[in-house]
């Protein structure tokens, strides 16, 4: 059945896209997305092959996740998001651990951001969120990423407290995806939760936040709201140690 999928997104290849996702993807010596391959497959179209193979099983998803290919990873992803959504207890347990053992393979920020929230937040919903927080605390790059992007599934539900949690765990990473990343859910914060809640977040640690994740958690604000914490940012943000940011 996998040389089957294979085929399948093969049929959707596009070389003219797939040099597009080389570049977009920063796959370039030295940067994040360095040495992975494209064969030009969109995520619709990877989506309606995800679709048609959404029994595959775990052997199969397993070649599928350890692929070189970038489009073959995020098939099995997509396949596992339906099979999560989908899946008894037992199942939702097995696709969490399967997922948490394979990060390596989840490398860059389309196949987190369309994975990690389902599975992760999503298994996590009832349980201890101690995991999240030692994910965020990980070297791996996209652990990291995993560990604030799967906070979107509880700001769905209005609960805004484990993004918060781990926006300060990640205040002071240094990767611009990291940045990118927990500006985007503090921003779901404000909208999806409560504005406020956001608001009273900022008023403590805009003044530390890197610009980029600033920038991207006060973009539904108005424009003087926007510059009003774009001011509390110095131009030069002194080291602040690590417990500072504990409360």
């Amino acid at each position: 059945m996998i040389n089957n999928l294979r085929s399948d997104l093969k049929k959707f290849a596009d070389p003219q896209k797939a040099e597009f996702y080389l570049r977009f993807f920063r796959t370039g010596p030295g940067q994040y997305g360095e040495g992975d391959k494209f064969i030009g497959v969109t995520v619709p179209n990877n989506r309606a092959v995800a679709k048609k193979y959404q029994d595959l099983g775990f052997y199969d998803l397993e070649k599928l996740i350890k692929s070189p290919i970038h489009e073959e990873r995020l098939c099995a992803l997509l396949i596992l998001v339906e099979q999560f959504k989908n899946g008894d207890i037992k199942t939702r347990e097995k696709i969490y651990k399967f997922y948490l053992a394979n990060t390596k393979y989840i490398n860059n920020w389309d196949l987190v951001d369309l994975s990690a929230d389902q599975i992760i937040g999503g298994y996590l919903q009832n349980k201890p969120k101690a995991a999240l927080a030692k994910l965020a605390r990980s070297e791996n790059l996209w652990e990291k990423r995993i560990a604030i992007v799967a906070t979107f599934h509880f700001n769905k539900k209005g609960e805004p407290k484990h993004t918060l949690e781990i926006a300060k765990i990640l205040m002071r990473d240094n990767h611009d995806l990291i940045h990118k990343s927990v500006g985007w859910m503090l921003r779901e914060v404000g909208k999806r939760c409560d504005e406020k809640v956001l608001t009273d977040f900022l008023d403590n640690y805009a003044n530390i936040m890197p610009r980029t994740m600033l920038r991207y958690a006060i973009e539904r604000f108005p424009k003087t709201q926007r510059q009003k914490y774009l001011r509390k940012r110095p131009a030069k943000i002194k080291a602040r140690p690590l417990s500072a940011l504990s409360s």
